[in-house]
């Protein structure tokens, strides 16, 4: 591949999906793919289960966080 003849909107193509892939390096999950412990796996199940839900402001205000 020649940078070159790459028109602007394949470069601008090509510069995006490399900053993103970088990004997802640096910010990724390095958790992804490891295995649950028991008891985090338990407290996830018995989560989803609740009906209990949290909306993003009521959990911001819980952390002292502002938007």
């Amino acid at each position: 591949m020649n940078l070159a003849n790459l028109s602007q909107e394949h470069f601008t193509q090509l510069v995006t999906a490399l900053v993103d892939d970088r990004l997802c390096e640096l910010l990724g999950d390095p958790d992804l793919g490891l295995p649950l412990d028991e008891a985090v796996r338990a407290r996830l199940k018995e989560s989803l289960a609740s009906s209990q839900r949290m909306t993003g402001d009521e959990i911001a205000e819980q952390l002292g966080l502002r938007w």
